[in-house]
């Protein structure tokens, strides 16, 4: 008899909120197909379910989300959701639902961690979170809506430089720009954000539903805004993952040492 396999996500609720848990501790919460798919099937069902008003979403463990997991892609997995791959990166960068959502940081936050953190309304850190998109120095791009979505939460200059140099942000920092809402002591980040929740929740449902549609320019379920920089970031990734580059990155950071580049 085997041991039950423990769920990629878990979800609760907590009075009107639903808190969804990466449940990958041990990998960082990386994202696989089974994170996209729990975490894609939890969103779908409190966008129908009337009772939830707000999501939080958080990791297990001490870390956020490490992004994408790197050992299931050099499997050649599908790290999507298997059905709906139309939802994106963890079944939530593309996932717009009409209930607002706050990201609970709790720790690192690289790469997909922090696409995480922009697809999301609101955004509560620990004090010892980092922010970044550090795809650049692997030979890759922040494919997941980093790439356009980082400019419009942060000043272009200081976005630029988190693109271009890869180097993370502080929570202090994050905070100081505007891209996070509160910071608060390490271990206390769910509170916070369903504290948070509960002030918006207390709130007419249906009026902060349109208003966060009104907001994000959202047609029939579509954040029309961010269509061109969807469509510019899968042409761009398709020629840079053709590149050596792309194969340099990876292969330099498993032999731990300094990558070549020869941009080609």
């Amino acid at each position: 008899m085997t041991d039950a396999v423990a769920p990629a996500a878990l979800t609760e609720r907590r009075g009107n909120v639903a808190l969804i848990t990466i449940n990958r501790p041990d990998a960082r919460n990386a994202v696989n197909s089974a994170v996209s798919r729990a975490v894609g099937d939890a969103l779908d069902a409190a966008q129908k379910d009337p009772e939830v008003r707000a999501v939080v979403i958080t990791g297990a463990g001490e870390s956020f989300c490490a992004g994408a997991d790197l050992k299931a892609i050099s499997r050649r997995e599908n790290i999507y959701h298997p059905d709906r791959g139309d939802w994106g990166f963890a079944g939530y960068v593309q996932h717009y639902i009409d209930k607002p959502t706050i990201a609970a940081v709790n720790g690192t936050a690289l790469g997909g961690g922090t696409e995480l953190a922009l697809a999301s309304d609101l955004v509560i850190a620990e004090e010892r979170t980092k922010f970044g998109l550090p795809e650049v120095k692997r030979g890759l791009i922040a494919a997941a809506g980093g790439v356009f979505r980082i400019v419009d939460h942060l000043p272009r200059k200081v976005a630029m430089e988190l693109l271009f140099t890869g180097e993370p942000m502080s929570s202090a920092d994050a905070l100081k720009w505007g891209l996070v809402n509160q910071v608060v002591p390490d271990g206390t980040v769910v509170d916070a954000a369903l504290a948070l929740a509960e002030r918006v929740t207390c709130n007419a449902p249906l009026a902060v539903w349109a208003s966060k549609r009104v907001a994000n320019g959202v047609d029939d379920g579509v954040i029309v805004g961010d269509e061109p920089g969807w469509r510019r970031t899968l042409h761009e990734i398709g020629a840079v993952l053709r590149s050596e580059d792309a194969r340099e990155g990876p292969r330099a950071f498993a032999e731990k040492r300094e990558p070549v580049w020869q941009a080609k």
